[in-house]
């Protein structure tokens, strides 16, 4: 875990319910779910193999274990877990470093979050590696907390990372408001406990009981979030 906290976090003084926000990276602060994808594909052609598109759906958004593992298993290619993890985040490294798009709206409100000081997390399934080159993009001064799939026992789809967001900004789960562009990363905050907000980004995400689903992240902003909370 990285703590990037540029000030000493306090709670917002307007008597709002909402006390900390939670984002997802891969899709949706960062338009890189394709760039996985590419990556995947461009290394199993090296290993001889052609990855079925319907596959796509299956991986997007897990934990690179799961993924790797599933599409090993899919193609019956000859390398390990571990090797194969070491040539996709070089892979995704490389891609990001000629360019990394971000969502719309994402610079406004992590700007907006910042600006009335809400205690914000960044949780993603990615690698640490990984995580810290996307920050330099989008502003470490953003996060006062930041967690990467290969620092917790259990990832997305399971709550144990939006729960240890929680706890290292002292929030209660309840109280916290996610933003996610996954069902796995779905599944992980509502487990959690937590108000999600759904903007997918590959695949549909239902409408559900403590999820709401918009079309952009320029549908989210802090009045947003403090009323998803507000209603419960």
């Amino acid at each position: 875990m990285t703590s990037t906290v540029p000030a000493p976090i306090t709670r917002t003084a307007d008597g709002s319910a909402l006390q900390a926000v939670l984002l997802d990276m891969d899709g949706t602060l960062v338009d890189t779910e394709g760039f996985w994808w590419d990556v995947e594909v461009e290394v199993f052609a090296r290993l001889g193999h052609t990855l079925d598109d319907s596959w796509r759906h299956v991986v997007v958004g897990g934990p690179m274990t799961r993924s790797a593992g599933f599409l090993i298993e899919a193609t019956g290619a000859d390398i390990t877990l571990p090797e194969l993890s070491v040539l996709l985040n070089q892979g995704f490294e490389e891609r990001i470093g000629h360019a990394l798009p971000l969502m719309p709206g994402a610079t406004r409100l992590l700007a907006e979050l910042s600006a009335h000081r809400i205690p914000t997390a960044l949780v993603s399934a990615s690698h640490r590696r990984i995580i810290d080159r996307v920050l330099d993009a989008l502003g470490h001064r953003h996060f006062a907390l930041t967690v990467a799939g290969d620092e917790v026992p259990r990832t997305k789809p399971h709550p144990d990372p939006y729960l240890f967001a929680a706890a290292g900004l002292d929030a209660d789960p309840a109280r916290c408001a996610v933003v996610e562009d996954t069902a796995t990363g779905v599944a992980a905050a509502e487990a959690a406990g937590c108000q999600v907000v759904a903007v997918p980004s590959v695949a549909p995400i239902p409408p559900a009981p403590g999820r709401t689903v918009v079309g952009s992240l320029e549908d989210v902003d802090l009045t947003f979030l403090r009323s998803l909370i507000a209603l419960r």
